[in-house]
């Protein structure tokens, strides 16, 4: 069992729920405290819903109704996300594939195989999540420090911080699965030779045998002659 594979699927499947947190989440942008402390409400937008709240705890969402009155840059990091989440479900089971520890995915050499497509797959999971996050926070960024923007402003949220961790892990993770292949060719599987068993009572039974055929021959004839 590999500890560096086990160590890579941690990653891999912690850096795989992460981006599905970030996915779903509804704080990928957020109202800036310096207007909410006037009017005492709060507005989180995500990729799905928008969202509204005030200071005594009630929340609205209200989902996008229809995709073709959304931003293009909204539309891209979507399709990264989605592409980031299905990229990383099946990063890992390629990677319970391609670990020693399981009975599944053939010999040595084909396992090997397995586990750098997982560690590739990983990777790219992890570029499509940093790609999106990154292109959501350019766009608020832009607009937050331009001085001819007049409308509303927001502040990163905490799903973009969610995502670039995820993405982060991804990557570590599928890093270390690639670098894992050398550490199978390594250490390959033992083969030992079956030579057949020899008990005690065989051994013995050899030794006896041998006492017992020279104890077994004629004894020689003498001719009286040969007492004279």
């Amino acid at each position: 069992m590999s500890r560096a594979q086990i160590l890579a699927l941690a990653f891999g499947v912690a850096g795989f729920g992460a981006l599905v947190a970030a996915t779903v989440s509804n704080e990928w942008k957020v109202t800036t405290r310096a207007s909410s402390v006037i009017t005492a409400t709060w507005v989180y937008q995500g990729l799905w819903m928008n969202c509204a709240g005030n200071a005594l705890g009630t929340f609205h969402c209200r989902p996008h109704f229809t995709i073709f009155k959304v931003e293009g840059y909204i539309q891209a990091c979507r399709g990264l996300m989605i592409a980031a989440v299905s990229l990383g479900f099946f990063g890992s089971i390629f990677a319970l594939f391609g670990m020693k520890c399981t009975k599944v995915g053939g010999s040595d050499k084909a396992k090997a195989k397995i586990a750098c497509l997982a560690g590739i797959v990983f990777i790219l999971s992890g570029l499509c999540s940093m790609t999106g996050c990154s292109l959501y926070a350019n766009k608020i960024t832009t607009e937050f420090f331009d001085p001819l923007f007049v409308e509303q402003k927001y502040e990163l949220g905490a799903a973009l911080f969610i995502g670039w961790a995820g993405a982060s892990l991804c990557i570590i993770g599928g890093v270390i699965f690639c670098f894992s292949i050398s550490d199978n060719n390594k250490t390959p599987r033992m083969g030992y030779a079956y030579n057949g068993t020899t008990s005690v009572m065989s051994s013995r039974t050899k030794y006896h045998g041998r006492e017992d055929f020279k104890t077994t021959n004629p004894p020689k004839q003498f001719d009286k002659n040969a007492y004279v």
